[in-house]
């Protein structure tokens, strides 16, 4: 399974990492699906850190109304450029919201405690040029 994440700045093609985290693929997939992430803000972008969405408020504060745990004991839970990870504010509290790591040099610190779920494996130039403020337009997952 892999999705297209169709943004302003153009499309970027992500791979899931179902076996380490296949409750948050699975809550990632349901959400896309629905429509949930169409024209939601990137609204944090750290440069050389992260660009993160997943908020329908565009504050930083929104999510679905639920949260999910954590899935932290996988083989591939190590932030590097391009990985897709769940944003939260504890453990255990995510739900929409996800960042795409810019560099593994300042991300590192994040193993282990964000939910690694996914990885950009085309248009790693597009996490480079999203800007504050940029959206994205629709997320379609295609079932391989």
């Amino acid at each position: 399974m892999t999705a297209e994440i169709h943004t302003d700045k153009g499309v970027m093609k992500a791979m899931f990492f179902e076996e380490d985290a296949p409750g948050t693929v699975a809550n990632f997939v349901k959400l896309a699906k629905q429509g949930y992430y169409d024209g939601v803000l990137f609204h944090r972008v750290v440069p050389n850190f992260v660009i993160q969405t997943g908020d329908p408020t565009g504050t930083g504060a929104g999510g679905p109304g639920y949260s999910i745990p954590c899935e932290l004991t996988g083989n591939n839970q190590y932030h590097d450029r391009g990985v897709i990870s769940m944003a939260h504010r504890g453990r255990d509290t995510g739900g929409s919201q996800f960042f795409i790591c810019h560099n593994r040099m300042n991300t590192k610190g994040l193993d282990r405690h964000h939910t690694v779920f996914g990885k950009v494996i085309e248009g790693l130039d597009i996490i480079d040029e999203i800007r504050q403020g940029d959206r994205i337009t629709k997320i379609v997952i295609n079932e391989d």
